[in-house]
């Protein structure tokens, strides 16, 4: 076995043969600055350094590094640090090293390390393995050496594309603050819009409730003027029959002097006919109670209706005439019923409908009706005779 203050000549291969493991300062110079480089990082060595020196080191990387790997030539203070450093960092590489009983092995081992960038922890194990042999160091120690070009070689690659990440990403922020800026105005932008369409939807809101309490008002004004004026309804549907019926009149008179214009004059004095006696309305004592009340005469023949209005009128009572739905339109007959005190019925010139509708309303609204069988100027004086009679006598 070797002693454990012997120089840098490593040990005999009896000695390598056997089951104990190299200690640093066993190792050969040559393998101590890539042992030293790659096993210890500049801050754990420099700490490591202060540490066993007992003050701070005010030398750079450079000369520390230096430093070590000359006291790792022997075994010093800072080659125990060294030691203890590396077998306390690498326990886990050293313990799966140990699966390893020969030469081969071993360089089998270090090889599939090198393959997975897992160099610093083999390196050590390797380099401290009871089958490792002076060739294989020195293997291990050349594998090193291009690891450490080919990872220089890398850094610088990685250095490339770190400033060119920093470059892009400086543009990216640019790019984020004018983005963060433009998103900033457009959101100042849009509160804008949606304070000004708050304030149109409050103005539209006012208006609207404006406008209903002036159609409240409207409606309130409309119902007392309504209320104001009793008979309102009646009086306008009246005002329309009124209208309706002077139409009439003045087309039945256009039809009657258009008559005469073609009426063919006589050849001869002598044989021209006698005229035709005009009606006479039968005189009928009239009580005063049916002045300014409104009589409506529903059928009879369209010849008579002038006596009937004269009749009627003789006494101040206003006349209106439905020709029962011969003619005219059925619905103006609930207009004229309406507008009627007084009905008087003749069922022979009127159609089932009509008569039903004038029977139906008068007795709904409790109106007087009188129903006259045969059509003719002295029964509509009987019927308001008896009318009249009616009118006189004690409810």
């Amino acid at each position: 076995m070797c002693d454990k203050h012997a120089s840098t000549v490593p040990c005999s291969n009896d000695n390598a043969q056997s089951s104990r493991r190299r200690r640093v300062w066993e190792l050969s110079h040559a393998s101590h600055c890539p042992l030293v480089g790659v096993g210890l990082p500049l801050t754990g060595l420099r700490k490591l350094v202060e540490k066993v020196t007992g003050g701070k080191v005010l030398h750079d990387d450079y000369d520390i590094h230096v430093g070590t790997v000359s006291e790792c030539a022997l075994r010093t203070p800072v080659a125990d640090a060294v030691q203890k450093e590396l077998e306390r960092r690498y326990a886990q590489h050293i313990q799966r090293f140990r699966t390893a009983k020969t030469t081969e092995q071993v360089e089998a081992m270090w090889e599939a390390a090198v393959a997975a960038g897992d160099v610093a922890g083999a390196f050590w194990a390797g380099l401290s393995h009871p089958r490792c042999t002076v060739s294989l160091e020195e293997k291990m120690c050349r594998d090193i050496h291009m690891v450490q070009h080919q990872a220089g070689a890398c850094a610088r690659a990685d250095i490339n594309k770190f400033n060119a990440v920093v470059a892009d990403n400086s543009r990216l922020e640019r790019e984020v603050v004018r983005l963060q800026e433009r998103c900033n105005a457009l959101a100042q932008e849009k509160a804008l819009d949606a304070e000004r369409h708050e304030q149109l939807l409050m103005t539209a809101r006012a208006a609207t409730i404006a406008r209903d309490g002036d159609v409240a008002t409207l409606r309130a004004e409309l119902a007392r003027l309504q209320a104001s004026v009793p008979d309102l309804d009646t009086r306008e549907r009246m005002a329309e029959r009124i209208t309706q019926l002077e139409a009439r009149e003045q087309g039945l008179r256009a039809q009657v002097a258009e008559l005469k214009t073609l009426r063919p004059a006589a050849p001869d004095a002598e044989a021209a006919p006698a005229p035709a006696p005009e009606p006479v309305a039968v005189p009928v004592a009239m009580p005063v109670r049916l002045h300014n009340r409104a009589v409506l005469c529903v059928g009879g023949r369209s010849s008579s209706v002038p006596i009937y209005r004269t009749m009627i009128e003789r006494v101040g009572a206003q006349f209106a005439h439905h020709d029962g739905g011969l003619e005219d339109s059925s619905s103006q007959l609930d207009a004229s019923l309406a507008a009627a005190d007084l009905v008087i019925c003749q069922t022979g010139c009127i159609s089932h409908s009509a008569y039903w509708r004038v029977k139906d309303h008068c007795k709904r609204h409790g109106k007087r009706c009188v129903f006259v069988d045969n059509p003719s100027v002295s029964s509509l004086a009987r019927s308001l005779q008896e009318a009249a009679t009616e009118e006189t006598q004690p409810g």
